[in-house]
């Protein structure tokens, strides 16, 4: 059965709690209760003066109080009401960045479309970084990676280079070949017992057909890592002097991820704007080259570049796609 504000105001009064009649219920409910826990606790500390261990120690009479207040609390329908925090305001991507980063943003104007020149000497003033950073052409393509026949995946060679130095390791039977190419490692049997022990020294593999079969077996290891040959991206190969040559010179392979993305490295800050031009040419008219038959439309649908660690720059693909 409910209380009545009268009756509340009378049992107040009965503690000796002063209350206006113009108080609300739930405020003499709390009056009421803390008064009871008030007297409880008291008549507890009294109590445990002699008690010192069992049912009538301090500590059981307490855990008493307090679960009889609790009850006492239920009943009369009083809720505790937690101090709600300030919320703060959700910061945009952009705010979250660094202030180096935050900065060179400022310079684009993310509702404009970049011609690829701009692009390119706004991405060599914007990258902020102390090392010489990899400028990176990210194309948005209307295809289905699910099929087979949309799966695009290819290897040029780069005019300008890519900037970066690598290791090559060449698996066949002619070593001198492959080293007066330049090759940093070659040989047959001694190359495959440093891939037993899971050594592997090198950034780019090539093999002669002929021994392709031995590399079965390693696999799993390569693989993952981007290492085995393939004859797509020319690195199972007869011609040994030509794939080392390519490969240090600025061959590379882009194959598009998932979401219909080619993400490729094209040089880096350092390049002349003219070189950078010239590869970004390449790759995309590598690109164009490989569309689909029944892809109809705009085969290109956004193209962006940046540089590691910077912000990202549209580019208009007018005349393009």
């Amino acid at each position: 059965m409910a209380v009545t504000k009268q009756e509340l105001l009378e049992e107040a009064k009965s503690l000796g709690i002063e209350v206006d009649s113009k108080t609300k219920v739930a405020d003499i409910k709390s009056l009421i209760n803390k008064k009871k826990a008030k007297s409880l606790k008291a008549e507890v500390a009294d109590e445990s003066k002699t008690a010192k261990a069992g049912k009538r120690s301090a500590k059981a009479l307490e855990e008493v109080v307090e679960k009889q207040i609790k009850e006492e609390r239920k009943a009369s329908g009083e809720t505790r009401e937690k101090p709600k925090k300030p919320i703060k305001p959700t910061r945009t991507r952009q705010e979250r960045r660094g202030k180096l980063f935050r900065k060179s943003a400022e310079q684009i104007d993310r509702n404009k479309q970049y011609s690829l020149e701009q692009a390119v000497d706004l991405a060599k003033k914007t990258s902020h970084v102390k090392f010489d950073a990899t400028v990176e052409l990210h194309v948005k393509l209307s295809v289905d990676p699910k099929q087979a026949d949309q799966n695009i995946r290819d290897n040029l060679v780069l005019p300008a280079g890519s900037g970066k130095k690598v290791r090559v390791a060449v698996l066949t039977d002619d070593v001198a070949a492959a080293k007066k190419a330049g090759a940093e490692l070659a040989g047959n049997d001694d190359l495959l017992a440093e891939l037993d022990k899971g050594v592997m020294n090198f950034d780019i593999l090539i093999a002669t057909p002929a021994l392709m079969p031995k590399l079965g077996k390693y696999a799993r290891s390569l693989g993952p890592r981007g290492l085995m040959p393939n004859p797509k991206s020319g690195t199972v190969t007869t011609d040994i002097t030509k794939a080392v040559t390519e490969a240090q010179t600025g061959r590379v392979e882009y194959r598009v991820d998932s979401t219909g993305i080619v993400h490729l490295g094209v040089g880096k800050v350092s390049f002349q704007a003219a070189q950078l031009i010239e590869n970004l040419q390449a790759v995309l008219a590598s690109l164009k080259a490989n569309k689909p038959q029944n892809v109809k439309g705009n085969y290109i649908q956004t193209i962006y570049i940046t540089t590691t660690m910077g912000p990202s720059i549209a580019v208009d693909i007018t005349g393009i796609g």
